[in-house]
């Protein structure tokens, strides 16, 4: 069964949803925004939501830790505009990539 992730920005700030109730922060493993999440571009904001994301996602933080860096370039930093929606397979495509580029060592982005 597939997660839909989505993102709105208001008054309140980013906020960010799974399945209809808020994705947790994960400041626990690192704290990149204490501000909370952001996206469209490459900072802090939108390495905590990649972090986040991935970890829901995978249910696995050691390899959340892993890749979300690499999630945020290839994912995160690409969300425009104030709403989104995503589809876990469209997280996981965006795992398959950049642990399929870890793999044979290219750089990324």
């Amino acid at each position: 069964m597939s997660k839909i992730y989505a993102g709105a920005r208001g008054p309140a700030g980013a906020l960010v949803y799974v399945d209809g109730k808020p994705l947790r922060p994960r400041w626990d493993l690192r704290n990149h925004s204490p501000d909370g999440f952001e996206w469209g571009y490459q900072g802090s904001g939108p390495a905590q939501l990649a972090l986040a994301i991935c970890c829901d996602h995978l249910n696995d933080d050691q390899r959340a830790l892993r890749v979300y860096q690499d999630v945020k370039w290839e994912l995160i930093a690409n969300l425009a505009g104030n709403d989104w929606r995503i589809s876990s397979d469209t997280i996981q495509a965006a795992i398959d990539l950049v642990e399929k580029l870890a793999a044979t060592d290219r750089p990324y982005p």
